[in-house]
Order: C-alpha cells, then sequence, then structure tokens
C-alpha cells in the first residue's frame, strides 16, 4: 500500500463539529518483532526522519565510541538550544578533542524562545551548535573518531559512519533499506517499512544488557535532553516508565516499551499536530499506558478567539 492510501487515524473536533480528519499510519509490534496491530499497511516505507537518531546513537557506540550517558542521549535529541542541550553537546565533542567547527548540521538558533532571545541579544546568529540536530551530530562525530575515519565527510552517504548506520538500520528493523534522502540537518535519511521503525524502537527499549540497552537508559535518565521541558517526546517518556520515544519531521512519532513492544506513527499530510495524539491513541490501545498516565497527551488542543474550542484526536 502507498501512503496514499492510508486510513483515517485522527479526527479534529472544532466546537463539536467533525472540521478535519488526518489519514496515516500506525503499527504495534510485539517483544518478537511480529506486527501486533496495525492502522494502514505496516509495509508501507516511510522515512523516519529524526526517529532514525537513536539509530545513530547505537552505530555510534558500534563504531567503538564510549559517549557519557547524557552525551548519548543529546545524541539521540532534536533539542531546543537551552544552556543544558548546548552544554551537554559542547561535552560530547570535547570528549572526543573536537569543537564546534566540526559540526556540519545546518547553522540555526536555539528553538527556544528564550534562549534564542538571549543568544541574539549577545550578538550571536545562526550557528551549528544551537541548532537542535547539534547533539545527533557530536555523537555521529564521536563515532567516526571511534572508527578512525575522517572528519569532514561523516554526514556523505559513502562515509563509514553512514555504511555503519545503514547496517545498524537493517540490523534493528529487519527491514531493507528502500529509499535514501537528505534530512533537514544534512546527514542522510533511510526509507523502510514502518513496521520496521517500531520493531526498532522495541528492540532498543527491551533490551536488558548490551549497546541498545546503554541507549535506552541514557535517554530513560535524561528525557528532557531528549527534547525539552514542555514537549511531547519528553513527557511521553516522563509520564509512562520505562517508555523510549522520539518524535521526526512531517509527522513521525515512536516509541519502545520495556516489555520489547515498539510503537510507529506516520501522518500521511506531515502534520506534526496528529503525530502525538495518534501514539497516544495507540499505547492506550495495546494497554502500555492508561489515560490518568497520558493526560492531555491524548489530545491536542483546537483554538479558536485564543480559546480551546476542540480537540485533535487519535482514533486508533
Amino acid at each position: 500500500m502507498s501512503l496514499a492510501a492510508a486510513p483515517v487515524v485522527a479526527h479534529v473536533i472544532r466546537s463539536g463539529f467533525l472540521e478535519s480528519l488526518h489519514h496515516g499510519l500506525g503499527v504495534v509490534t510485539a517483544p518478537d518483532g511480529t506486527v501486533e496491530f496495525a492502522l494502514g499497511d505496516p509495509a508501507t516505507q516511510v522515512f523516519p526522519r529524526s526517529a532514525n537518531k537513536p539509530i545513530h546513537a547505537v552505530a555510534a557506540l558500534r563504531a567503538g565510541a564510549a559517549p557519557s550517558a547524557p552525551a548519548l542521549a543529546i545524541g539521540c535529541a532534536s533539542h531546543m538550544g537551552a544552556p543544558a542541550h548546548l552544554q551537554a553537546t559542547r561535552d560530547a565533542l570535547d570528549a572526543v578533542g573536537l569543537d564546534e567547527s566540526a559540526l556540519r548540521n545546518v547553522p540555526g538558533l536555539p528553538g527556544d524562545p528564550s534562549a534564542a532571545a538571549e543568544w541574539i541579544r549577545s550578538g550571536r546568529g545562526p550557528e551549528s551548535i544551537a541548532q537542535g540536530c547539534s547533539g545527533n551530530h557530536a555523537v555521529m562525530l564521536a563515532g567516526t573518531v571511534a572508527g578512525g575515519w575522517e572528519l569532514g565527510s561523516y554526514d556523505d552517504p559513502a562515509h563509514p559512519f553512514q555504511r555503519l548506520v545503514r547496517e545498524t538500520t537493517h540490523d534493528l528493523a529487519d527491514e531493507q533499506v528502500s529509499a535514501i534522502g537528505v534530512d533537514g540537518c544534512g546527514v542522510p535519511v533511510y526509507a523502510f517499512a514502518i513496521a520496521g521503525l517500531a520493531r526498532t524502537y522495541g528492540r532498543i527499549a527491551g533490551a536488558r544488557s548490551g549497546l541498545q540497552f546503554r541507549v535506552a537508559d541514557a535517554v530513560r535518565a535524561n528525557p528532557e535532553l531528549l527534547a525539552g521541558s514542555g514537549r511531547r517526546t519528553t513527557q511521553f517518556m516522563q509520564r509512562v516508565p520505562g517508555l523510549i520515544a522520539k518524535s521526526g519531521a512531517d509527522g513521525v512519532f515512536a516509541a519502545g516499551l520495556p516489555d520489547g513492544r515498539g510503537v510507529a506513527v506516520k501522518i500521511a499530510d506531515g502534520g506534526d499536530r496528529a503525530a502525538g495524539v495518534v501514539l497516544a491513541a495507540l499505547l492506550l490501545r495495546c494497554g502500555a499506558a492508561t489515560a490518568d498516565q497520558l493526560g492531555d497527551l491524548v489530545a491536542a488542543p483546537v483554538t479558536g478567539h485564543s480559546e480551546v474550542v476542540g480537540h485533535v484526536v487519535g482514533v486508533a
């Protein structure tokens, strides 16, 4: 099935009226990697976007890198450029003898409004360290250093580190890569079946030892580094014990559970507002979380005249 044939996975309700629909995909995989539940075809190919960052972290460990837990967490992050995020990124670079000049992600301003305002007041403009993927690039650099590979092209699909990322993707997802694209920050992004994305997260979250466990343990210990205060990725992890989660651009969200189950979502229109609520609906459906735990994560507000007049809700 193509993404164009994806079913309805979310309703947008305004003032009691069904205003809009979001089509998409949702998959829950069992601890053995088989598909337990699916909305749409679980073999549909997707770009995970930033939800692939934990794969990068596993690849860096495979290369021989030995980052601290905060460095591993920021390596999985789409951060907001808050001081703690930037410090963790700088520490990850410093640990392998590098500085900000080695980063090849696109320059940007901090995503956190207060951090951005302070950044601009200090006379600084867009820089790679401030952009939300800098921690991820720092950990890829750590893997590159550990592998003894050339630093200046670590983001090239032909680079040994990126080839290792592709091998790691195949090993964790049990899926073949069907396409290679360029992600927003400049690194390669690999398309594979959405079931493989859920399977990947289940295998990382369910690990009891080894490299995947180290990644899961690091992000569980540092949920605010993974995204930031008030952001859904961090909130899911804070509210559901043992869960790991990561959003990705264009309507992607994935989560792994400590029992080895995985969950993945892709919104067909690329809209981010529905991804989190569909993930919440799937977590509820498979009994991985309760409504009390998830709270306001089960719905995204719809506003009118600066007031909440409705919600976006998942229909898993």
